[in-house]
């Protein structure tokens, strides 16, 4: 008989992982940090958002995916471009701040510190931004994807 495992469970272990993988990363040098391409309507004074690996790592038990967390730094009134993460599965958890964030046509969302969503494969992130023109936020982002796979890719200027 099977093993019925709920999805909170899978989220707590998934934070869990995330947690462990920043605190072992923060003792080791040499990760970059890389900027997030800016939404087409930021204001030039808003740095865009700047995203660092924490962990890459092909998942033993399932073969063809990788497992990776990053950390993305919103500076005030920050956005990011809309774009795609392509099939891979996306779970976003707020560690700072306030994020807006609209996945495919569901409505806009403002998500405080402790909050999170999820995105499936395939979907559109149409808004990705800092709630606040004035106070930093910051995302812990878990990404299930097709190892080799892109992880973000924005929409084409139109």
């Amino acid at each position: 008989m099977g093993v019925l495992i709920f999805p909170s469970l899978i989220v707590a272990r998934l934070l869990t992982i995330a947690a462990l993988a920043a605190a072992t990363t923060a003792c080791s040098s040499g990760t970059e940090s890389m900027p997030l391409a800016p939404s087409r309507t930021t204001p030039a004074a808003a740095p865009p958002p700047q995203a660092k690996v924490l962990l890459q790592q092909d998942l033993p038990n399932a073969e063809g995916k990788t497992f990776t967390s990053q950390i993305v730094d919103f500076p005030p009134a920050a956005t990011a471009a809309p774009h795609r993460h392509g099939q891979a599965f996306v779970y976003a958890y707020v560690l700072q701040g306030a994020v807006r964030s609209q996945v495919d046509d569901t409505p806009a969302t403002t998500y405080q510190q402790g909050e999170y969503w999820f995105e499936q494969p395939g979907a559109h992130h149409v808004v990705a931004a800092n709630a606040s023109t004035t106070e930093p936020a910051k995302l812990l982002v878990v990404y299930v994807s097709t190892t080799g796979d892109k992880l973000q890719a924005d929409d084409p200027h139109q």
